[in-house]
């Protein structure tokens, strides 16, 4: 805990001076824990039986973000990126004696590729969100960080309030086989955190508030949905954690991975619903 502790005191500053900067900073910091995150998961695949190509795929996943940081350079569409990484990888899989094998080497490339790069949601976001009134309590953060700025305190705030409410009050576990500290009563503390924590920040933002009743579940049932999906692939690679980069934490994917889901499930959100 002391390590975890110490860990969350020099990374937490740091990420939210990055977001305070903004633009090509953030974009940087995206890209780089996309290409960690990457490696960390193509190792995981690897360990349980796959055999994907970790260059290829990391190589994709980053240009996915770069895309996503720079969207005017493909019209803000990455099909034809990821069509011609599709067929980078095909080619690559090719060098498998045993067509099964290359099959399975082709399938793993582009998930673990497509499953890192969805971290490019978070520029995205910034990116596409609505501008926001200068009159609001927060509109001097600007759409790029302002949007942002919600994303990651509302994951943070369900992880949070699923951790103490799980801990304290924690009776009725789900899916155990996947993660076996999970609890629907710290589901449910978790889901109204961020229903709350949202709630505010679009009122600090000059939105209306009330888009928390759908935003708010919305971010905390996907950044669930992403934890499980991590635990999904360590379980299979009989791993603890994703890798050892941040002490008390493990690796970069098992801080991203709520990250994972929820953000293109924002960015969805947003763009259909707020104005």
């Amino acid at each position: 805990m002391r390590q975890r502790a110490i860990s969350a005191a020099v990374l937490v500053p740091v990420l939210l001076l990055i977001l305070a900067i903004g633009g090509p900073v953030l974009a940087a910091a995206v890209a780089l824990a996309t290409a960690l995150a990457a490696v960390e998961v193509f190792r995981l695949l690897r360990t349980a039986g796959y055999s994907p190509l970790p260059a290829l795929g990391t190589a994709l996943a980053i240009a996915a973000v770069l895309d996503a940081a720079f969207p005017g350079v493909l019209g803000g569409s990455g099909l034809l990126l990821w069509a011609v990484g599709i067929v980078l990888v095909a080619v690559g899989s090719f060098t498998r004696l045993d067509p099964h094998d290359g099959l399975a080497t082709w399938m793993a490339t582009i998930f673990g590729a497509v499953y890192v790069s969805l971290l490019s949601f978070i520029l995205r976001l910034g990116h596409a969100a609505p501008d926001l009134s200068t009159a609001a309590p927060a509109g001097w953060l600007g759409a790029e960080r302002g949007w942002i700025l919600l994303l990651v305190l509302a994951v943070w705030s369900y992880d949070t309030g699923a951790y103490l409410v799980g801990k304290n009050f924690g009776r009725t576990r789900f899916l155990t086989n996947i993660s076996p500290s999970k609890t629907i009563e710290g589901l449910v503390g978790g889901v109204v955190a961020t229903t709350a924590v949202v709630g505010l920040l679009l009122w600090a933002l000059g939105q209306q508030p009330f888009h928390a009743l759908v935003l708010g579940p919305l971010i905390a049932l996907a950044a669930q949905v992403g934890d499980l999906a991590e635990s999904t692939i360590k379980r299979a690679a009989g791993a603890g954690d994703s890798g050892t980069l941040i002490p008390g934490h493990g690796g970069i994917l098992d801080r991203v991975d709520s990250f994972l889901f929820a953000a293109p499930l924002m960015t969805l959100y947003v763009l259909a619903a707020i104005r």
